[in-house]
This record gives structure tokens, sequence and C-alpha cells, in this order.
């Protein structure tokens, strides 16, 4: 079942992801357009205390519209590696550093060109103070594992993949006994 790109163009400039216009010559000869979201490839982060608290961030988004409790999570910036960039969105946004394992790359949506590089960070400790990008309004608070597991259910926030794969990752996923 093979696709044939034929044309690519920018639909769209913005500030933080572009649209793309892809033309495909499709298996059956026909051909389709699809609209295809392009932004920076990011870093979505679980992180446990060592007291297996998740370390957790409120913040507004205006896709969804509202205020959201999220994972730390940001853009890699130029050439820095992912590993990189968990470390220092990690530091940036709640002041916390610990142990981290890159656990997953994954698709951010099916019409996306975005990677979403999933780690976890164990062991974590306080050793600084927010260091937040100009709109960046977030607050930060540790989540009891318990609790946490509960609301990864809800799906109410936009790294809930980053979130199983991370709890599975270190067999948290059910209640231990």
């Amino acid at each position: 079942m093979m696709w044939k790109k034929r044309k690519e163009m920018v639909a769209f400039e913005g500030k933080y992801k572009n649209m793309l216009r892809y033309t495909y010559t499709l298996p059956n000869g026909k051909e389709a357009d699809f609209e295809v979201a392009q932004g920076p490839n990011f870093v979505a982060i679980l992180a446990l205390t060592e007291n297996n608290e998740v370390i957790v961030n409120r913040e507004f988004r205006p896709g969804p519209d509202a205020l959201l409790t999220e994972l730390p999570a940001g853009c890699i910036e130029g050439d820095e590696a992912p590993e990189q960039a968990a470390l220092r969105e990690l530091l940036e946004e709640t002041g916390y550093t610990g142990d981290f394992h890159k656990i997953a790359s994954t698709f951010e949506g099916a019409y996306s060109t975005q990677i979403r590089h999933n780690f976890v960070a164990t062991n974590c400790r306080k050793v600084a103070d927010q260091s937040l990008d100009e709109n960046e309004v977030i607050e930060t608070f540790l989540m009891p594992l318990s609790e946490f597991r509960e609301w990864v259910k809800t799906g109410q926030s936009t790294d809930i993949q980053t979130a199983y794969l991370g709890l599975d990752y270190l067999g948290l996923l059910t209640v231990q006994t």
C-alpha cells in the first residue's frame, strides 16, 4: 500500500507551529490533500521525588482553553539532545533534578511532524527556583502516586502517554501490594 507524496507547501506560518499541506497520490490512484502541523520536537518527563511523589505543573493551555495539570515538558532547542532538553525543562519549570531515563519516542499525532521524547526522572530533589520563559505561568506541586494514577485515568492532560509509559516503565501502573 504505497502512498506517494507529490507536493508539499507551507499553508500557514505561525509563531509556534506551521501548517503544511501535503498532496499524495493514494494507492487507488486518486490524489488527496492533507494538512499537517509542523513544530519543534519536544520532551515530557514523569518525575518522581525520592518519596515517590509525582512532580506536576498546573498551567493554562490555549488549545483546550483550560487550566490543566500536566507533566513538565517543553521544546528541544536548536541542536540540543533530547536528554539535555529533559534535564533543562524539568529544572526550569520546577526547580527539580534527578536521575533521567529515556523510555520512548512517540508521534505527537497522525497529522503532526512532531516527536515527543518521553522520560522518567527518579530520586528527584529540589535544587533551584523556577526559571520560566516570559510567557509561562506555572504552579508546580507534588501529587501522591495513588492520586496521580487516578488523575491519569481522567485523560485531562496533554501528557497522558508519557504518564502511562513512565508508570509502566517503573512498574507502577497498578497498586503494589
